[in-house]
């Protein structure tokens, strides 16, 4: 289940099996079918204002042959992925998550200033249950809000100074929520699915946060 494997400068998480999965990532985005999930790495230097993103990342998914793939992009290390797994009530989930802080922003106020670096948060997260069982594609939407949720969570108690405040993500942060296609129409706090889905979220962005604010330090301001 969300098995990662690292072969610089790729990290690819492998499902098991096709999964309904949800993201706004580079390549694949919105409602697909697949079985894998990769990360691209990249360096700062790569992202040059004039990069066509999708462009360049399709005909990389597409020399690695994963064009079936999700793909998401990142330049922090790919090395220092973080994984966490929880089970509540018979519902698994496991989040794989990159946590690179170093364009940090607070939502709802962009912050006129250059970011030492584009590290971002990148987190997958594979949903599974009992045989028979699988999320609606409405439950995958509000299961992918509730992994924003976990994941700002975990930013905010990293205590990442900004000049007006906390970091609440960064200004390139990427979801993919995979799980079974299935009847099950609600992931809401309340649910055995949502519980399980936030705790490994929080724990994967918890971790990498405070890789990172080891490392880096906690004001950018």
């Amino acid at each position: 289940m969300l098995t990662p494997r690292l072969e610089r400068p790729w990290l690819a998480v492998d499902l098991g099996a096709p999964c309904r999965v949800l993201s706004f990532a580079p390549h694949r985005p919105g409602f697909v079918t697949t079985d894998r999930i990769l990360w691209r790495e990249v360096r700062n230097a790569d992202l040059t204002p004039d990069l066509d993103v999708g462009t360049w990342v399709a005909a990389e998914m597409a020399g690695r042959g994963a064009t079936d793939a999700v793909g998401l992009l990142t330049s922090h290390d790919i090395g220092r992925f973080q994984r966490a797994e929880v089970a509540v009530d018979g519902i698994r989930a496991a989040a794989v998550a990159t946590v690179g802080l170093g364009n940090g922003e607070r939502v709802g106020m962009r912050h006129d200033r250059t970011p030492p670096g584009y590290g971002t948060i990148n987190i997958a997260v594979q949903l599974v249950g009992p045989p028979g069982w699988g999320l609606s594609d409405i439950a995958l939407i509000e299961a992918l809000s509730i992994a924003a949720e976990a994941r700002t969570l975990a930013v905010i108690e990293a205590g990442l100074r900004l000049p007006r405040g906390l970091a609440t993500g960064t200004g390139t942060d990427c979801l993919a929520i995979a799980a079974p296609p299935g009847d099950t129409p609600y992931c809401g706090l309340h649910t055995a699915q949502a519980e399980a889905l936030g705790a490994a979220v929080h724990a994967a962005v918890a971790a990498g946060a405070a890789d990172w604010c080891a490392r880096y330090g906690t004001d950018l301001t």
